[in-house]
C-alpha cells in the first residue's frame, strides 16, 4: 500500500482487466530475495520508480484464489492463487516519477491516489477480502504524516 504526502493510496488498472476494476501493486518474491527487497523490486518494475520507504509490514501473511473462470487464463495457468505479506510504503517522489510503462511490459494502464475509505469499491471482488484487512491494519497510516517538527 503505497501512501502518497496527503496520505492517499495508489492504485493502478490492470491493462488486462475489463472495466474499471482497480488494484494496488503487488507481485511475487524472487528465489533468494526477502519481502522487504521484493515490494521494492516490484514497485519499481510496476510503477517504474522505487521512490519510497517501508513504513510498515502486515501482521500476517494473506492468500486467495482465483476465481474459477480465471484458473488457468492468468500467471500463464501455473498458480491458482496467491500468498502474500503486505507492506506500507510512503511514495517520497513525485507523480511525475511514475512510469507505468518504464519496464517495457506494462501491468497497468493507469493510475490514481484514493482516499484509503474508497479502495473496497474500487477492487475486484475476489480479493476485496483481503483488501478489507489490510485497509484495517494500515488504516492509521491514512491522511499525511505527522509533523516532527514543534
Amino acid at each position: 500500500m503505497l501512501f502518497n504526502a496527503e496520505g492517499k493510496v495508489f492504485v493502478a488498472r490492470r491493462v488486462n482487466s475489463p472495466g474499471q476494476a482497480w488494484q494496488m501493486p503487488q507481485g511475487g518474491i524472487d528465489r533468494g530475495e526477502r519481502p522487504a527487497q521484493a515490494v521494492l523490486r516490484e514497485l519499481a518494475e510496476e510503477i517504474g520508480t522505487g521512490k519510497a520507504e517501508i513504513i510498515a509490514k502486515s501482521s500476517r501473511w494473506f492468500s486467495y484464489d482465483l476465481p474459477a473462470q480465471l484458473v488457468g487464463k492468468v500467471w500463464n495457468g501455473k498458480y491458482r492463487g496467491q500468498r502474500q505479506r503486505w507492506f506500507a510504503l510512503r511514495f517520497t517522489g513525485d507523480d511525475g516519477d511514475i512510469d507505468l510503462d518504464a519496464s517495457g511490459h506494462p501491468e497497468f494502464n493507469d493510475w490514481k491516489w484514493v482516499d484509503i475509505d474508497d479502495l473496497l469499491r474500487l477492487i475486484v471482488p475476489f480479493k476485496r477480502a483481503i483488501y478489507k484487512e489490510i485497509v484495517a491494519e494500515f488504516h492509521h497510516l491514512a491522511g499525511p504524516p505527522a509533523s516532527t517538527t514543534g
